[in-house]
């Protein structure tokens, strides 16, 4: 069997020339194979969920590794359905996850805290001193945060640490013996100074100065993986990392990893967004926009991030905790209420008949509000969430009316996040949206369009995700040394890639703005609820 571009399938899977990525995303952990131009070859996936343990949000790592077994299990499966093959080795190996959050270990390899992820903020009083100290917007998610607060909070586990990385940075850890992170994931731990592609030794040397009366382990360089740029050699994969990944002893040792990635940087690749005046917008369980700055912003911003593109360029982020996982909780309910009535319809069916209804809804949602925080949100100053819809009597209630309000919620943070850009006058040349919730063609990407008030571009690629964008940095070792990861991008992987750009319709923006200005002000109910409940 051929893929479109030619390349014989069957061939390059038998004698290791594909290429696998995997992702650890909020939900789902997702394998795909591809070949080395990036083509989709086959996947498999695992579905997990946080859990809530002593008000943290939290994965065991038992369930980080019951996962990837699961999903890279699955794709072997389908790679034999698809091509009567079983893979036993790659050409190249990358892992990706979600970002920032808390892994710290001792000096034996222990984990010594459980697992604390992006969507816990118990760290305002840190994130807010260091953001004083460093002259640079620190967000409460941050690793760095997480550990000063520990620190402040003179937790018991504190004086053993000696190791701290991502997600990302662990599972690579463990399948490589390298205690590496790519630069873009690297940049959610410590800030990153673009000109050396590595943490700001000058920021570096003031934490370390201002932590020295409450901390006597190891310097925070030596504290923190090292940081590598795509293609860069991360390692090769061990014998104890193949057994790991794959228990039943047919995958082969000694693969080549690219360095470990968060969800972010790959989210950049899987849209051809590491350019200068180019951004992505990214929507799972969280929300975030990426733009590639041509100059460093004039001032500190706690909506912003400055975050960097896996070749260190630097990127302004605008990262909502709270994405699109209340609209699939509608969604849900609306599937179990067809199913009452004698008319089961799969999940995709139920998601994509009510975002289709979206568009029928008034242009402002008929006067109705919805808040997706299921989380606390830092962008508006929430600590805490919960999912709301408020009404007037007034208003509207209408199925189509009920779901643009609810699309129009999953925008709103960001979108108040991105008028800080606006006001330093960031330009953008083009914004591509990629993620599940643009599989409908035509719905959420119109209403991003209205939200942004700029075109968006959706690719082909947009539903392929974190899991192929890493597969492609994988795939970029091979070349790393003749071309920049932009031209191997912009030539090799989206040549002939189709895009469908849509233009903010004038009706829907108006709409959207009328919402806006209602969401902001309804943000006191958000914070009342908060309290009583």
């Amino acid at each position: 069997m051929t893929t479109h571009d030619g390349t014989d399938a069957h061939a390059t899977i038998s004698d290791g020339r594909a290429v696998l990525g995997i992702e650890l995303g909020s939900t789902r952990i997702k394998a795909v194979l591809v070949t080395p131009a990036g083509v989709p070859l086959a996947s498999g996936g695992h579905d997990w969920e946080n859990q809530f343990v002593d008000r943290m949000w939290t994965y065991s790592l038992d369930a980080v590794w019951t996962g990837l077994r699961a999903a890279y299990a699955a794709l072997v499966d389908d790679v034999e359905a698809r091509y009567g093959v079983r893979p036993t080795s790659f050409a190249a190996i990358g892992v990706s996850a979600m970002m920032h959050g808390y892994l710290a270990f001792d000096a034996d390899g222990e984990l010594l805290a459980p697992f604390r992820t992006w969507r816990n903020t118990t760290t305002e009083r840190a994130a807010t001193e260091l953001t004083e100290l460093l002259g640079y917007n620190i967000p409460l998610r941050w690793s760095i945060a997480h550990l000063y607060q520990a620190i402040l909070d003179a937790e018991p586990h504190v004086p053993q640490v000696s190791f701290l990385t991502t997600l990302a940075g662990y599972v690579h850890w463990r399948l490589t013996g390298e205690k590496v992170v790519g630069v873009g994931d690297a940049s959610g731990m410590f800030p990153i100074d673009p000109a050396t592609h590595d943490y700001d030794a000058a920021l570096v040397a003031r934490y370390d100065s201002h932590v020295a009366g409450r901390w006597n382990g190891p310097a925070l360089a030596d504290l923190l993986p090292r940081v590598l740029v795509a293609g860069q050699d991360a390692g090769r994969l061990t014998a104890d990392g193949a057994a790991l990944l794959d228990p039943s002893g047919a995958l082969e040792g000694g693969v080549p990893l690219c360095p470990p990635e968060g969800d972010a940087g790959t989210g950049m690749v899987a849209t051809n967004a590491v350019a200068p005046r180019t951004g992505n917008i990214s929507v799972g369980t969280s929300i975030f926009a990426m733009i590639v700055l041509e100059r460093p912003l004039t001032r500190v911003h706690t909506e912003i991030d400055l975050v960097t593109t896996p070749g260190g360029d630097l990127v302004a982020m605008v990262h909502c905790n709270n994405g699109a996982s209340e609209l699939g909780a509608w969604a849900e309910v609306f599937g179990q209420f067809a199913a009452a009535l004698g008319h089961p319809s799969t999940p995709d069916a139920v998601f994509g008949a009510l975002l289709r209804e979206a568009l029928a809804g008034e242009a402002d949602g008929g006067g109705m509000l919805a808040y997706n925080y299921l989380a606390g949100e830092p962008v508006t100053g929430l600590t805490e969430g919960r999912p709301l819809v408020v009404r007037t009597p007034g208003s509207r209630m209408t199925l189509a009316n009920l779901m643009r309000a609810q699309v129009y919620g999953v925008f709103g943070t960001l979108a108040l996040g991105m008028r800080v850009l606006d006001d330093e006058g960031v330009e953008l040349d083009a914004m591509f949206a990629h993620g599940g919730l643009f599989k409908t063609e035509g719905v959420a990407q119109r209403l991003l369009a209205a939200a942004l008030g700029t075109s968006v571009a959706v690719g082909e690629s947009a539903g392929e995700g974190g899991a192929w964008g890493i597969a492609v940095l994988a795939a970029y070792l091979a070349v790393a040394g003749e071309q920049d990861l932009g031209t191997f991008l912009t030539g090799t992987i989206f040549g002939d890639a189709g895009s469908v750009v849509v233009e903010p319709d004038a009706d829907d923006v108006a709409g959207f703005a009328a919402f806006l200005e209602r969401y902001s002000a309804g943000l006191a109910i958000e914070a009342a609820a908060a309290d009583a409940i």
